[in-house]
């Protein structure tokens, strides 16, 4: 994503923001929760291939 694209993306976020101030933090909260959803799912998938725990491991940086 360009510098453009992204300031527009800002902007238009917080123009919903300002105009919709009683739902705007629902909407927010679904979509960090749909995020956490997500990894918890990649986390899942990745375990069940073969070397799948030391995969995460090595992403994660533990030992």
């Amino acid at each position: 994503m360009n510098r453009k694209t992204h300031l527009e993306q800002v902007e238009r976020w917080a123009y919903f923001v300002r105009e919709n101030p009683t739902t705007w933090k629902k909407v927010h909260t679904e979509f960090i929760n749909a995020l956490f959803d997500k990894h918890e799912q990649f986390k899942k998938r990745i375990l069940k291939t073969p070397c799948g725990k030391q995969k995460l491991e090595e992403l994660y940086g533990k030992r």
